[in-house]
């Protein structure tokens, strides 16, 4: 009896044993990332561009090439979702204003206002509480005065879903 207690703890120990690697000391290979989407004017990536294949592209375009690529696409877009567009409230032309969306950057004024447009003050930056669309809105189908077709310049969303922190992290915490 202690023969078969014997060869069946040599058989478990053997079974066991044989079923636990060795730690590789091998280091993890190196992961590389690579940017896929990039917002810095909202909206305009997902408005401009139609086709899904234009989005992923302009995704990984880097800004300094971004105006060549795609002004020319943004244009035809622009005149196709306001067949009537003449300049808008910045007294920009439809080459000049989608020049302006194609390079997807965000400038930011070190001296002055800091707004992504107030009336005066545009593309200076973004605050938080900028209503960024309504601009973007105001800027497409507003027109020379930003009074053309008022039932498109505005998207009736006037605030944001919970107050902004007065400290940081500034943003509102999730639900």
């Amino acid at each position: 009896m202690k023969t078969i207690k014997l060869i069946a703890i040599i058989l478990g120990s053997t079974v066991i044993a044989a079923s636990c690697k060795k730690s590789d000391d091998t280091p993890a290979p190196t992961v590389y990332y690579q940017q896929q989407d990039q917002m810095g004017r909202p909206a305009i990536n997902t408005v401009f561009n139609v086709s899904a294949a234009d989005k992923d592209a302009f995704n990984v375009t880097t800004p300094g090439n971004q105006g060549a690529a795609f002004q020319a696409k943004f244009q035809a877009r622009l005149l196709a979702l306001n067949a009537g567009y003449t300049t808008n409230a910045l007294g920009l032309s439809a080459s000049a204003f989608t020049g302006v969306l194609a390079t997807d950057v965000l400038t930011a004024s070190t001296t002055g206002v800091t707004t992504f447009f107030d009336g005066t003050n545009v593309l200076t930056g973004r605050k938080l509480d900028d209503d960024v669309i309504d601009v973007e809105l105001l800027l497409i189908f507003g027109g020379p005065a930003g009074t053309s077709n008022p039932g498109l310049t505005k998207d009736n969303v006037n605030a944001n879903d919970k107050p902004f922190l007065a400290s940081f992290p500034y943003l509102a915490s999730p639900f």
